[in-house]
């Protein structure tokens, strides 16, 4: 909705829940800070979550993902999962044995944020493919998340967060393999919430599943903000990377306060594992290993947002496919309208300066 923003008083497209505009956001970090702080900390309390990764001390640290927590006794980790008991890192879910999540079967081809570069569509056939065209007739195993490591408001999966809070349903790594052994079974894709709370229940599930159905195409793939430890993402890459499949990194933002302000994390280390993963993308020519997506989010993603992540990703390389995607009101930014398709077409034609192969997702959505 349009409204005075709270710092310049000027009349802007703002989410009435975050209260800043984009130019506060970006030009007076420090005042903003305190809006911020203050509507991802209401924005959780719903959910039992903490506010902010803690920094408990005398705790236990927790190395998954880029929050780091350090954990006080008795204590939650930001994503829920974690908790210190008697001074020692307990996973409440996301190790092989269990697995906070929801999974289903969804037909080929589905609406995937790589869906315009990946081996469904007969990309890679017939290593990496069933078929030379789309592979109807195919399914994706869906495996969604009961966790994240970022706090988006604009998410579009935030009901997520019941999950969390109730931690239930569970499934051990070997028990969701099996659901990925049916014949028709040609791709996992782990998303959520995000993967990388549970990444090494990911991990382990696509092991397990790899083992149960040697000799035939099982793809894996992971859509993440890209926040867990850099040592946990070469398996991620190797498992993608060996078996034809796509790491889709979410890039919601590259100032990193404006990050901060959406999603309540920095994006220091998402950044820092795209370009990871970006200098091992020639070594598959036949599917794109690497692809970038980002949610245009009205008033606050914008045609200069855009151009510094579409600089940024052609500098490690213009080839690497990059997707805009139009926006729909929810969570905390409920009062927002849907991506004008002005805005959208800006955004392709700045992005399609620096990369090779930019598109927009979601059209049915543009205002």
């Amino acid at each position: 909705m349009r409204m005075h923003c709270k710092i310049c008083n000027r009349e802007r497209l703002i989410a009435k829940e975050l209260g800043i505009c984009l130019d506060c956001i970006r030009n007076k970090p420090e005042e903003a800070m305190k809006y911020i702080k203050e509507v991802h900390k209401k924005s959780r309390e719903e959910f039992g979550l903490v506010p902010e990764p803690p920094r408990d001390k005398g705790g236990v640290k927790c190395n998954i993902c880029v929050n780091e927590c350090i954990i006080g006794e008795g204590k939650l980790g930001f994503c829920g999962l974690r908790k210190n008991e008697n001074g020692k890192l307990v996973f409440l879910a996301g190790d092989e044995n269990k697995g906070l999540l929801e999974y289903y079967y969804d037909p080929l081809p589905t609406n995937c944020v790589a869906d315009f570069c990946c081996a469904a569509n007969g990309i890679g056939y017939p290593k990496y493919s069933y078929t030379k065209g789309i592979e109807y007739g195919y399914k994706n195993l869906a495996v969604f998340y009961g966790a994240c490591s970022f706090n988006c408001l604009f998410c579009q999966n935030w009901q997520f967060k019941y999950l969390t809070k109730k931690l239930k349903p569970m499934i051990s790594a070997k028990e969701l393999a099996k659901a990925a052994s049916k014949k028709d079974v040609a791709c996992i894709c782990y998303f959520g919430g995000d993967p990388s709370p549970q990444i090494i229940h990911a991990i382990k599930t696509s092991e397990y599943a790899i083992e149960m159905n040697k000799g035939r195409i099982l793809r894996i793939c992971f859509e993440t903000n890209g926040t867990m430890n850099k040592n946990i993402l070469k398996r991620v890459m190797e498992l993608s990377l060996e078996s034809g499949g796509t790491i889709k990194f979410d890039l919601k933002a590259f100032n990193e306060t404006l990050n901060i302000a959406l999603t309540g994390v920095t994006n220091k280390r998402t950044y820092e594992n795209f370009s990871f993963v970006a200098s091992r993308f020639e070594e598959r020519k036949e599917v794109p290993l690497l692809v970038a997506s980002t949610l245009l989010v009205p008033g606050y993603i914008d045609e200069y947002e855009v151009e510094q992540i579409a600089k940024f990703i052609s500098e490690l390389n213009p080839e690497i496919p990059y997707r805009l995607l139009a926006f729909h009101p929810e969570f905390y930014m409920y009062d927002l309208p849907t991506t004008p398709k002005k805005l959208a077409m800006e955004c392709y034609k700045v992005a399609k300066k620096y990369l090779k192969n930019v598109t927009l997702g979601n059209v049915f959505l543009l205002s």
